[in-house]
């Protein structure tokens, strides 16, 4: 992402806002442009700038990743996904789709793959993290309450996709991109959402990177893995799971650094439980500001024993 003034960041989110919003309906650049403040010309040209599509590419990719999740889940007929998705004929429909995922329409309806989806994250979001790496936040006016429930991860299989020396989201962007998660976003045989994690000690392989990309899949998983990715088994894991506050978009990066705070204060003993992080990875849920940031740790109740 171009770097730009906060002022310009929320001019191409709201911009990024009002096309997910409308997306069945006609969306024209004179729309987008009033949404931003700015001049037709201006708004293509700092929307293309910070996303790095103009809006109609941008417009169309969306739409395009909304028909695959269709036809991955077997909701509708090739011919009919492609009218819903703003395209005039089956022939368009089928060489845009080729053009995106590798593959046409018809045999992806069929197979479902996992595909790099388009999947665009907030360039406010970003442009926070950004000034995140920057400057200290102090978090202590922060108002937030965090809940705290248990959950048991069955099982299972995990596809990851390893960085080099990465400890946490962004220094794991820096060194793989962000490709890795629409990809795992297309599985269809995921159990939970993706999500990043940290993986305990002995899941690291040597020259590798602690924090992941990852979706969690059935143990008896058999289809394909993406070029770049792994597949390893997990057993079995309890967990507790900490969801903080809804948040606005000014404050994700403080959402974050509170609900880390809490964790790192919270005793589960209480609960009957006791850290254990060698028992599973760490996981962290996409934070989104309609349901809070969501992480979950792996514990196990204070009278077993460590697996072995």
């Amino acid at each position: 992402m171009a770097v730009h003034d906060e002022q310009t960041a929320r001019a191409v989110a709201r911009m990024q806002q009002y096309i997910a919003e409308h997306l069945h309906q006609n969306i024209t650049l004179a729309q987008l442009a009033h949404v931003a403040g700015y001049s037709n010309w201006h708004a293509a040209k700092v929307f293309r700038e910070l996303t790095g599509n103009s809006p109609a590419q941008y417009i169309r990719l969306l739409r395009l990743t909304g028909a695959a999740l269709k036809l991955r889940d077997g909701e509708d007929r090739v011919l009919e996904v492609a009218l819903q998705s703003h395209f005039e004929t089956h022939e368009g429909f089928t060489r845009a789709f080729c053009r995106t995922f590798g593959m046409p329409p018809v045999t992806y309806s069929r197979t479902a793959p996992p595909v790099k989806l388009f999947m665009p994250d907030s360039v406010y979001h970003a442009f926070r993290m950004l000034k995140r790496s920057e400057n200290s936040m102090d978090t202590k006016q922060f108002p937030s309450a965090v809940f705290v429930s248990t959950s048991t991860h069955p099982a299972r299989k995990l596809m990851l996709y390893r960085g080099k020396q990465a400890e946490d989201y962004m220094t794991y962007c820096q060194e793989v991109g962000c490709d890795m998660w629409p990809v795992l976003c297309s599985v269809k045989e995921a159990l939970y959402e993706p999500a990043g994690m940290w993986l305990p000690d002995h899941l690291i392989e040597p020259g590798t990177s602690r924090y992941v990309q990852a979706v969690e899949l059935p143990a008896d998983y058999a289809g394909p893995v993406p070029e770049g990715f792994s597949l390893i088994d997990l057993p079995a894991c309890d967990y507790l799971v900490f969801r903080g506050e809804p948040f606005l978009d000014d404050e994700f990066c403080e959402a974050v650094q509170v609900l880390w705070a809490y964790i790192e204060r919270f005793d589960p003993a209480p609960m009957g439980y006791q850290w254990a992080p060698a028992a599973g990875p760490r996981i962290q849920l996409s934070p989104t500001g309609e349901r809070g940031c969501i992480e979950a740790l792996p514990v196990r109740a204070l009278d077993s024993r460590p697996a072995v």
